[in-house]
């Protein structure tokens, strides 16, 4: 994720180019909240009634065949409201696909959304894709790849480890297992000497866009426990261990697609049956998209702190989609 002065530069001013050629109205919307909170479905539902179109803010639906695991809308969806940002990148690729790369194609979607006539509503639960978007990148140094490959020897544990002595506020935010943001605080304190979350300050000095609202869903924890240990078991009896098996057999995941929750752990068990048994394997996702829940609301804590002019924090717990979209009409004075 090497981004430069020059990079961050460009793409505020191509965002500044589409706000010119597409006035930022009528208001775009951010559907923003952790994993099983309905985010998805309240997002069809806004299409809907507000003459929409979707752009996806998920670090893994961009990668084509990873379908159950990353709860892609299904064809039928998709036919009936328009999604962007699926299905655009190899994930046997080699080359990442990075939070750049994504702002750049979100910026793009949003444009030609708006030349319509139409409403961007990007939905989904990448915390770093919800904060650049709402703030632009943050400038930090280019990748160095003799340090990540120095550091990818390393275990999860160690790597979590040595987080947390490096940099203990980024330790917070990032979930043990995601190795790929690990190793880059790792890198970037490495490289300057200075820590990424103070490096991410520089968000703080910075208005939030103001073409977009943001809504962040919330949901009592035990439901949200209940809804992610129900999509895990319905994810495996849609056939989850297939599509990893089938994505293997054309060849090997490059890292970021090889640490999605769920591949992740269905990967351990393929390669090793008998150390990692199927029942463990499930177990663990569905332990570790508790804790990655966990993380995403820290995230949202922050970003529900930027006021009523930016942010709508919307309870969801107990509401089903009708519901959830009524109270979310309310929170934004739509209803």
């Amino acid at each position: 994720m090497g981004w430069g002065d020059d990079k961050a530069i460009s793409l505020r001013l191509l965002r500044m180019a589409f706000n010119v050629a597409n006035p930022p109205h009528p208001l775009g919307l951010v559907i923003y909240g952790p994993t099983a909170s309905g985010k998805s479905a309240l997002g069809l539902e806004l299409a809907r009634r507000l003459d929409g179109e979707i752009v996806t803010v998920d670090s893994l639906q961009v990668y084509r065949g990873m379908d159950i695991g990353t709860a892609k809308p299904s064809g039928g969806e998709r036919a009936e409201v328009t999604h962007h940002l699926i299905d655009i990148a190899d994930p046997h690729a080699d080359e990442p696909f990075t939070v750049e790369n994504w702002l750049k194609a979100a910026e793009g979607a949003s444009g030609a959304i708006r030349a319509r006539g139409k409403r961007p509503i990007f939905v989904g639960g990448t915390s770093l894709y919800v904060q650049s978007l709402m703030y632009g990148l943050f400038e930090g140094p280019a990748a160095n790849e003799e340090i990540r490959r120095e550091l990818d020897e390393l275990s999860d544990e160690a790597l979590a480890e040595m987080l947390r002595r490096t940099d203990p506020k980024a330790a917070m935010r990032i979930h043990p297992s995601d190795r790929r943001r690990s190793i880059r605080a790792i890198e970037v304190f490495r490289l300057t000497g200075t820590t990424i979350s103070e490096l991410q300050t520089q968000w703080s000095g910075r208005p939030a866009r103001d073409d977009v609202k943001l809504v962040v869903l919330m949901r009592e924890t035990d439901e949200l426990n209940r809804r992610i240990n129900a999509r895990v078991k319905g994810m495996m009896s849609e056939g989850l261990l297939e599509e990893v098996r089938g994505l293997v057999e054309k060849g090997p995941l490059n890292r970021q697609a090889r640490e999605g929750l769920g591949y992740k752990q269905l990967l351990a068990h393929l390669e090793n049956p008998k150390r990692v048994p199927l029942n463990d394997a499930v177990e663990k996702i569905k332990i570790e998209t508790r804790r990655f829940a966990k993380n995403q609301r820290t995230w949202m804590k922050r970003m529900a702190g930027l006021g009523a002019d930016h942010a709508k924090v919307v309870d969801a717990t107990g509401k089903e989609p009708g519901a959830l979209l009524k109270a979310t009409l309310a929170a934004l004075g739509e209803s």
